[in-house]
């Protein structure tokens, strides 16, 4: 169990696209043995996958799809210490890019999770497409054995190795990289179907190259879409601390600043 969040990181603020926002944060995470793998997809073929409010963040004038297995601890509201069994739990991600008001973001096709209570909780309280799964994570030297199966869709399943394959490196401004990882909110649709921003704060990113053998991978199937034959760009970052705020509406912020 880990209790270890490093709370300096509300200090660091300089490399912010934007600046935070101006009310408390609400929540810890610790993202723990990140690989992002993702993959170029046609514009037009991600862009019905994606609710026509959010705008599709292109780099290289392709969209991006990312999946992203990980293990996360430190996950409690803020004030309240992380506790066993509750705070901390693998999770697997499929999102791709957007953006909204000059805002680029994540938006989530699925996340995946070893704990059925984070999964309700997100689902009650963000309508984010959660799903509980069977998951497993074990480490052998540098290398990390991770496999997943969607206790609701069995063809959900994913199943890989990987490892660092390099010395880390903080992505620059303006690389592919960078537009890859160096995201501060998420966006998503709230139980109204309404659009809704949710912002997040971390220090900047620590990635590695990453080697990865990919024996099973049925999310973007699953999320209907196609990846290409050629194999994924890897990435590996060790450790990620990031604080989140409660979500605010996109369209009241609309409302607010219109004329």
């Amino acid at each position: 169990m880990s209790h270890d969040f490093n709370t300096d990181i509300v200090d660091v603020v300089s490399h912010r696209p934007w600046p935070m926002p101006d009310r408390p944060w609400v929540m810890t995470q610790t993202w723990h043995d990140l690989l992002f793998a993702h993959w170029p997809i046609d514009p037009h073929e991600m862009r019905p996958k994606v609710p026509p409010e959010f705008e599709l963040d292109l780099f290289g004038g392709m969209a991006w799809i990312g999946i992203v297995p990980f293990y996360m601890t430190n996950v409690a509201p803020r004030g309240i210490p992380s506790l066993p069994w509750v705070s901390e739990f693998p999770e697997l991600n499929v999102r791709t890019y957007v953006s909204m008001a000059n805002r680029p973001g994540v938006y989530f096709f699925s996340l995946d999770a070893g704990s059925a209570l984070a999964v309700r909780a997100a689902r009650v309280l963000l309508n984010l497409p959660y799903h509980a799964a069977s998951m497993t994570v074990t480490r052998d030297g540098s290398a990390i054995h991770y496999h997943s199966l969607r206790d609701a869709e069995r063809s959900a399943e994913f199943s890989a190795t990987y490892e660092p394959a390099g010395d880390p490196f903080a992505p620059p401004r303006g690389s592919l990289e960078y537009f890859l990882t160096e995201r501060y909110c998420l966006y998503h649709r709230d139980h109204q179907s309404a659009p809704y921003r949710l912002e997040i704060h971390h220090p900047p990113w620590a990635l590695q190259p990453a080697r990865a053998r990919l024996v099973r991978n049925g999310l973007a199937d699953v999320n209907g879409l196609a990846l290409p034959s050629a194999p994924p760009l890897l990435h590996f970052s060790k450790r990620q601390d990031a604080i989140a705020w409660a979500p605010t509406s996109v369209d009241a912020e609309r409302a607010g600043s219109a004329p």
